[in-house]
């Protein structure tokens, strides 16, 4: 086994090793992380406890065991065997590209001139479509990108906004999918229906994304409480800024009354109802340096409204047959009820034996059922 030393290049978001020791290691296999610090713990909505709970539901291929500052062990167990599909590294879109960042890239670079720089920094930068953006710049291919200043950039990146520039490939994400979406939800909850929704990759300002959304509802989940909303990014729980966020923006002017749900305006529907929300990316549009909240893009708010939407519908379809059920139920338990005394009184009209008061109850019974079910 290899033992690190690690620190953080907060930079580059990169480990630097200061130390790889190999050790032999007769333990259980796995990864290990103890932290030394000094604060207050708390349980709560904001704890590292649900922080916890919330990534076991999101990598279900994952086991955690957590042992608390006080002792105590908690453990989530592995819900599917299947690991997620590796994301393949892709180079940044110029769509996506803003002026502090076009900056750094252009001062960092190894590449000696402009096109170049274009074609070997970003995505789905063709020779044809590097010769059309900088002809639309006004900007010489053979330019120094160390020599271009503010006003060469802006043009650069005005030219970016004007030329058509394919989408970037989406085999760069790596959603959950909704079999393990389910499977994190049954093993976080106990729920007697549950749904999910994978949408199909989509674009933001050159950014590929994936929105999914997976539901949980009824069973021991609390049904006169406002539903709970979990929020993820890259599988990553998000516990803080939820009213920032563009994921509650999608579930709160989400109409949940048209799935059979109640739902005060601007609130979240009132249920026994869990909302899972996740959106893998390359580039999360976080509202913040903390990345607590997803940004409002509009792009982004539509997919996560028409995941919630179709997972809706889904949780629309078990709800209605649950009301049919309860109504057949309580149509049964008034025929069981009442079909005895109308027995009593066709045999006292009629002056029925016993043996034929109960032939004529099993008939009234067997017909009453037949045009119930019709």
């Amino acid at each position: 086994a290899h033992r690190f030393e690690l620190m953080l290049d907060m930079k580059k978001n990169e480990p630097v090793v200061q130390v790889d020791q190999e050790i032999d290691w007769e333990k259980d296999h796995g990864t290990r992380v103890e932290i030394t610090l000094t604060g207050s713990y708390k349980r709560g909505q904001h704890s590292v406890d649900t922080y916890l709970e919330q990534t076991a539901v999101s990598n279900p291929h994952v086991k955690l065991t957590y042992r608390a500052p006080k002792g105590e062990v908690h453990v989530y167990p592995r819900a599917a065997e299947e690991l997620p599909v590796e994301a393949r590294e892709i180079q940044p879109h110029p769509y996506g590209v803003e002026l502090g960042m076009m900056l750094r890239m252009l001062k960092e670079t190894k590449e000696r001139n402009l096109a170049g720089f274009l074609r070997k920094e970003f995505c789905r930068m063709g020779p044809k479509t590097v010769e059309t953006l900088l002809e639309a710049a006004g900007l010489p291919d053979r330019k120094s990108p160390k020599h271009m200043d503010q006003d060469d950039v802006q043009k650069l990146l005005d030219a970016i906004g004007e030329t058509r520039i394919p989408n970037p490939p989406t085999d760069c994400l790596s959603p959950i999918g909704s079999e393990l979406i389910l499977a994190g939800l049954r093993q976080g909850f106990d729920a007697e229906f549950f749904t999910a929704v994978s949408r199909p990759p989509a674009v933001y300002r050159g950014n590929p994304f994936q929105v999914e959304v997976g539901l949980a509802y009824g069973g021991k989940l609390e049904a006169d409480a406002l539903a709970r909303v979990l929020r993820f990014a890259n599988r990553v729980p998000l516990l803080y800024q939820a009213g920032a966020c563009a994921v509650n923006k999608a579930v709160l002017t989400n109409n949940w009354r048209s799935y059979g749900l109640q739902q005060s305006r601007g609130a979240l529907p009132t249920g026994p109802l869990v909302i899972f929300v996740h959106m893998a990316s390359v580039w999360v549009p976080f509202t913040s340096e903390s990345k607590e909240a997803v940004a409002h893009y509009p792009e982004i708010i539509k997919e996560i409204k028409l995941a919630l939407q179709e997972a809706g519908r889904h949780l629309h379809r078990h709800i209605r047959r649950r009301v049919r059920e309860k109504e057949a139920l309580k149509k049964q338990s008034y025929i069981q009820k009442y079909i005895p005394h109308i027995g009593d009184a066709l045999r006292d009209m009629l002056g029925l034996e016993a043996a034929e008061r109960e032939d004529i109850i099993a008939v009234l019974t067997d017909t009453l059922e037949r045009s119930r079910k019709a």
